[in-house]
């Protein structure tokens, strides 16, 4: 796979990730919010250990897989924040 096809993969899942997130935030605030903090932290958490893994022993998974989990990692954070900022609400969840 060559380095520009990487790249387009990447911008694609990052456009899917914003329209599943900011679908789910316009439809169920609640919902949203507790996959906005569950999501990063799920895949932030694998892909620090598939890092470590990696640097420990090369293997092949591809470099798109690190960019996709990297982008599983900001989207989330990224929508809710346009969200709050376009509709003008506080963070908060009422559990």
């Amino acid at each position: 796979m060559s380095a520009k096809n990487i790249w387009v993969r990447a911008i694609e899942v990052f456009l899917l990730e914003v329209v599943v997130f900011l679908s789910l935030w316009l439809i169920n605030d609640l919902v949203a919010g507790i996959f906005t903090l569950i999501i990063p932290v799920l895949c932030g958490s694998i892909l620090i250990i598939a890092g470590i893994a990696e640097l420990l022993e090369r293997s092949k998974i591809s470099k798109l897989y690190f960019i996709v989990m990297g982008i599983s990692v900001i989207t989330p954070v990224l929508v809710a924040a346009a969200y709050f900022y376009i509709m003008g609400k506080p963070f908060s969840l009422n559990i």
